[in-house]
Parts: structure tokens; sequence; C-alpha cells
């Protein structure tokens, strides 16, 4: 059984299709490995033992009655710790929600279930899931697959460590302005973050309603299509016809490339040219109204904090001794901004999307480093406030283009380590990107 748990979603799927595999032994499997490994308790928050054994036992009789739900019926995963489980803690990495037990399952993960999907547990995550590095001293802070040293990304810290580390063949996340991507690229996982609004938030603790978004973390980008097909509740994409050659990608050059550090840029850098190499044509592109004072980036200041403090000040303020004092910080940063700012601030965020979609209207998908630095060390975070701002933010900064722009974006390793390539499309064009990411995925990944 051990040689099946290091295998993709989809193989997984396919080895149950054919009999090879029994659903209930695979997911006993992953709950000996996660019980037995040293990580257990700084990757998970809980396990639904019960819950996934009941699960997998019904995965097997559909199995051997030839009536599977989907190609992942039977297929264990993990879920961040804010998708609503019923019954189970759902406490979204907060002393603020701690002993939370919601009556239902997430809209999400009633579709996984009704798709056959077995429910592992809940991975750990950053607090309310307002930071892109990872670092929870409330709870629990995974390391980064590639550096014990370091933090792993999140705010889908447990969920991309879950993975990495063999402990759910793939997992669920939440991204606002990073939060799958950036642990993703740091472990060396793909990606997806989804279109907002595509993906239903309902049983999701909230951190930005109009940023908020459902995605999949996987080893795989077959994987990533297999779950959203399943998140959403809708037979699986068809993901042929996805070759490079021909293809035109825009390069973008604004904002995302400033204070890169060298093997990001390096390793992007060395992605391109392998894409080039296939057939895709690579353009540089600019796009002014990101970046400057009046840009896009610049003034948007005032949306997240002014949105997420509005959504959670009297929980806050009525215990904020509760929080990490950093992310305590953040939120209280909202109260700065007044309604004007706000309303400022998405005026001009609209006018760069306009701007952004005649831009790119030629192009297939538009090209960056996923993050511009490597996984920042966890000790320095820990004693320099200056450090963790400073690189928090940067950490965000060229992921954070994809939730402003409003659009759907994948983040896929290029073979360095914690370094990856995200491709961003068009809103609501998933299928599409997912295409174009199958075929960018076999060319990274030839040696």
């Amino acid at each position: 059984m051990q040689e099946w748990l290091d295998k993709s979603a989809a193989e997984l799927g396919d080895a149950i299709a054919s009999g090879a595999l029994d659903p209930v032994d695979l997911t006993q499997a992953f709950l000996d490995r996660i019980n037995t490994h040293e990580l257990r308790d700084r990757i998970y928050a809980r396990l639904t033992e019960d819950r996934a054994l009941a699960e997998a036992e019904a995965a097997r009789l559909r199995a051997k009655a030839g009536q599977r739900l989907s190609p992942l019926d039977g297929v264990p995963i993990s879920w961040k710790d804010l998708f609503d489980t019923a019954g189970t803690l759902t406490e979204a990495g907060s002393k603020l929600l701690k002993g939370r037990v919601p009556e239902r399952d997430a809209t999400v993960l009633r579709n996984a279930s009704a798709a056959g999907l077995v429910c592992l547990g809940k991975t750990h995550m950053s607090e309310l899931a307002f930071s892109g590095l990872g670092y929870n001293p409330s709870t629990a802070t995974p390391p980064c697959v590639n550096d014990s040293a370091a933090v792993p990304g999140g705010s889908s810290s447990g969920a991309a460590t879950s993975v990495a580390f063999g402990l759910a063949p793939a997992a669920i996340g939440s991204d606002t302005g990073g939060s799958v991507r950036i642990p993703a690229a740091w472990n060396d996982l793909v990606g997806l973050k989804t279109t907002a609004g595509r993906l239903s938030l309902e049983g999701c603790v909230p951190l930005s309603l109009k940023f908020d978004t459902v995605g999949p973390l996987t080893t795989t980008v077959k994987d990533a299509a297999l779950l959203m097909s399943a998140l959403e509740g809708r037979k699986a994409f068809d993901l042929r016809g996805g070759a490079l050659k021909g293809r035109r990608f825009a390069a973008l050059q604004t904002v995302v490339l400033d204070d890169i550090r060298d093997a990001p840029l390096a390793a992007y850098t060395a992605a391109v040219e392998r894409l080039q190499a296939a057939g895709a044509v690579v353009e540089p592109v600019d796009v002014p109204e990101l970046a400057g004072e009046n840009g896009a980036m610049a003034t948007s200041g005032p949306l997240y904090p002014g949105e997420v403090y509005g959504l959670w000040r009297d929980v806050i303020e009525a215990n904020p001794q509760a929080m990490y004092a950093e992310i305590l910080e953040r939120f209280r940063l909202g109260a700065t901004f007044s309604a004007p700012d706000y309303n400022a601030a998405w005026s001009r965020l609209e006018t760069a999307r306009r701007a952004w979609r005649v831009r790119m209207a030629g192009y297939d998908a538009v090209l960056a480093p996923s993050a511009p630095i490597l996984p920042p060390d966890l000790g320095r975070l820990n004693s320099d406030s200056g450090y963790y701002v400073s690189e928090n933010l940067l950490t965000l900064r060229n992921t954070r283009v994809g939730n402003l722009m409003g659009l759907c974006a994948l983040t896929l390793p290029t073979g360095v380590p914690s370094c990856g390539i995200m491709l961003m499309g068009a809103p609501y064009c998933e299928e599409a990107l997912l295409r174009i990411g199958v075929a960018a995925e076999q060319v990274l990944g030839e040696p």
C-alpha cells in the first residue's frame, strides 16, 4: 500500500476505478501515515477519521457496483481549516474562533463529498488567512518542504505541506492575495487561484468577500482541474488541446520584477526560455496603470484592510489579546481608511482593470514569477517585526496582481526549489488556463 501514497490524485482515482486499489485501504494508509508522522500536529489541526473511513467505505461499495461518482471518487484529500465541516471544529487558525463547531459543511465541501472525495481532516493556516507567510504562533507553523528553518507560505500553509510531505494526495485552500499560490510555489506544487465568484464561499470563514477564492493545491495540473470541477459540482474538464506551439504569452514587466531576488529571477527566466523553446511566443508587456503612486498596486491599500476590518472589527475588539500581534495590527490598519478612501481606491482599480483587459486581450496567458523571494527564515520573523512586515508584503506582491485584476491564475514548479512561475488567465477562463498549464507542466518538468 505504501507505494500508492505518493501517487497523484488522478492516478489514485484510476486505480480505484480499475479495481487495483481499495478506497478504505487507501484512506487508512493515509491516516496511519499522518498519525505516525513527526509533523502531524504542525500540519493538521485535526483529523476527521470516522468521517473519512465512512466515506471511503461508501466509495468502496460504489466502485464494486460500477457506480463511481467522479474520477476522484474514493480519493482522500485535506481541507484548510476555514471550510466549515459539520460537527468538527473550524477555527480558521485563530483563538478568536476557539470552540467554533459549524452545523453543516461548506458548499464546496458538500460538492466534493457528492463527487465521492474523502475528507481526511483540517489543516493549519495563517490566522484568519491574513498573511502570505504561513507563520502562526497561535496554533502551528508547518516547515517548508525545502528548508526546515523557513516558513512554508500561507495562508494555506498546512494545505500545501500536507501534500508536499505526502500526508494527502491533494488539498483545498483559499486565495485572497496569494494564499494558494505562495505555499504551492514554495513547496514545489501546482496551485490554482480561481476567479472570484466562480466557486461558492458559503460556509467558508471569510476574510475579504470581494477577493476570497477557493482553490486546490496538487502535484499535477490534471489533479487541479479534477478538483476544481468537483468543487464546482460539475463534470471533469476536457484538458485536450493545450499545446504550447503558437501560444502567445505576455511577460509582465511592471511591478513583478521589482526587487526580485536572484534565485526566483533566474528560475523564472529559465522557465520562460523553456516555454519559448517549445514554440510559445513570449512578449514583454508593461501595464503602467499598475505602478507608481497612483497605480492600482499602490492605491489599493484601503481595499483589503478596509473590508477585512469591517467584517471582523466587533469580534476582534471584543478579544484582541487572543490574536497574534502582527495580524492584529494588519486588521486594525483598516480603521485608518475612510469610506471615500475605499471608494476612490475601487475607482482606480476598475480603471486599471479596463486597461489590463485592453493590453492583454491578444494573449493566451500572462507570465510572472510566482514570488519575488524565497521562503523567509522563521526565527527572524519571530524576532524582527520590520522583517516580518517587509517580507510579508513582498511575498504577496506578485500574486496580488491576479486578485486585484480579477483573474484566474496558476502557479507551476520550475524545477528550482521554492521557485514557481505564474500563468494568469482572463476571468472565468480556468479551463483554457488549465489546458495551457498541462502543456507548460510537461515542458517545465523535462530534465
